[in-house]
């Protein structure tokens, strides 16, 4: 079994423009630059056959490279407990098209629809604990989070291993966009 997920590469320059906001936040897990990315499907646990199908199927995928910026900065959670923070990005329906397209992939897999909504972004760092009204005031103070556009030439198949000192994601294949 093999963790997957396809992802948009969040640019160097991007990445280490998000590092000074990376901060101030008791009981964050920071995500290392490396690791920042837009997510387009959460595939979850898969078997080796289901992860070929997956590969095959997501090569197919054809689409106009496009721009995306980040735009804002949230929290997902509830008011007891603030799981994770994250930078938005900016509306883009090219995005959207590519993430229906990797949920297309996966039904053709057989894996459930994801049920969620996309909303699209980056996470910035998970919480091991937090204080709502601390995590809210981070969210406030960067809520006007505008990064410079990029364009998005290339999407990723990424395996996902777990450990105690956060994820690690391993590029597995890249995806061109023409």
């Amino acid at each position: 079994m093999i963790r997957l997920f396809a992802a948009v590469p969040v640019p160097f320059d991007i990445a280490e423009g998000l590092a000074h906001r990376q901060q101030g936040l008791p009981g964050a897990r920071w995500t290392p630059a490396e690791n920042l990315h837009v997510t387009l499907r959460f595939f979850g646990e898969v078997s080796e056959a289901v992860a070929a199908n997956l590969d095959a199927q997501l090569a197919t995928v054809t689409l106009q490279s496009f721009e995306a910026a980040l735009q804002g900065a949230g929290a997902f959670g509830n008011a007891e407990r603030v799981r994770a923070v994250w930078a938005g990005v900016a509306e883009s329906e090219p995005l959207r098209r590519l993430a229906g397209k990797c949920e297309t992939a996966a039904k053709r897999c057989g894996l459930k629809p994801e049920a969620r909504a996309y909303r699209p972004h980056v996470t910035l760092a998970y919480m091991k604990r937090s204080i709502e009204p601390r995590a809210a005031a981070w969210v406030q103070g960067h809520n006007l989070l505008h990064s410079p556009p990029w364009r998005v030439r290339t999407f990723g198949l990424y395996s996902s291993w777990l450990s105690r000192e956060g994820s690690r994601y391993e590029l597995e294949r890249t995806y061109p966009l023409s």
